[in-house]
């Protein structure tokens, strides 16, 4: 199976052979970094997570002479193996993609890079995005600093980081009204998961009064985390929304609960379409 193969293959179906495939591309300097870039993307697939790939992986993300979206894409696929040592730790040998020793040298090298000025600000922004899905003592610091900067990505990473570490609900809630659009849904990802509930009336205005799509199905999903009983009766009226992707996530959302209207256990079969 190639490289183009693996892309539209769901990754459980995927044979033996797609880890070495992968490990190939993203070795491979006489593949066009498009290609090379696709592989690194699909190596932070779960069912492929190993220490070999991890590796090659934080190879790449070093690597001044890759491209920065190479490098930046090699750190995020670092991110989910990360999550799942911090998760779940070391003492199923088995079933952990990395050993602890691995785990804190990746983290280790990683907070080298973020805290080199030399690498560009992407890598940066990057490396920070998948090292604190290990939340780490040097991230509050981090995300601190990416927060206090005037340039937009550094505050959306800021965001986007702090659905991981404890410590900004004041900052979420204050982004829950940030005039960029990726900020806002940020902050409404970041309020479900911690689930603020100083966010719900803010999160409930979002959904009733609308917004961008991208926040509103988040706040969909982030009502149902925050309160529970109050996001089903918020939610019924949406799941017959004609907008097909609202009503499908309110669907999904109640789905969580206690179950959703009418009665039913699922999302309707023309949403599934």
């Amino acid at each position: 199976m190639d490289l183009k193969t693996l892309k539209t293959t769901p990754p459980w179906d995927w044979p033996e052979s797609a880890a070495r495939v992968l490990l190939e591309a993203m070795s491979d300097r006489n593949l066009p970094d498009a290609e090379r870039i696709v592989a690194a993307e699909l190596a932070g697939d779960f069912t492929v997570a190993d220490e070999q790939i991890a590796e090659v992986l934080l190879s790449v993300v070093g690597d001044r002479d890759e491209s920065n979206a190479l490098r930046s894409q090699a750190a995020i696929s670092l991110g989910p193996a990360l999550e799942y040592a911090d998760t779940m730790g070391f003492d199923d040998d088995d079933d952990a993609p990395l050993s602890e020793e691995v785990y804190l040298g990746v983290q280790a090298r990683l907070q080298e890079l973020f805290d080199d000025d030399r690498v560009p600000d992407d890598v940066r922004r990057s490396v920070l995005e998948a090292s604190v899905r290990g939340p780490l003592p040097w991230h509050t610091e981090a995300i601190e600093r990416a927060y206090a900067s005037d340039n937009r990505a550094w505050k959306l990473t800021a965001v986007f980081c702090m659905r991981y570490v404890r410590g900004f609900e004041p900052r979420i809630l204050t982004c829950l009204d940030a005039d960029n659009v990726d900020i806002r849904r940020q902050a409404v990802v970041a309020a479900g998961i911690w689930e603020l509930d100083a966010a719900w009336s803010r999160i409930e205005e979002i959904i009733e009064s609308g917004d961008e799509k991208p926040v509103v199905l988040a706040a969909i999903d982030a009502a149902a985390e925050i309160r529970p009983h109050d996001a089903e009766i918020l939610l019924a009226s949406l799941s017959d929304s004609d907008d097909t992707d609202i009503a499908a996530a309110a669907w999904e959302a109640l789905a969580t609960l206690d179950g959703p209207p009418t009665g039913r256990n699922s999302v309707p079969d023309e949403l599934l379409n």
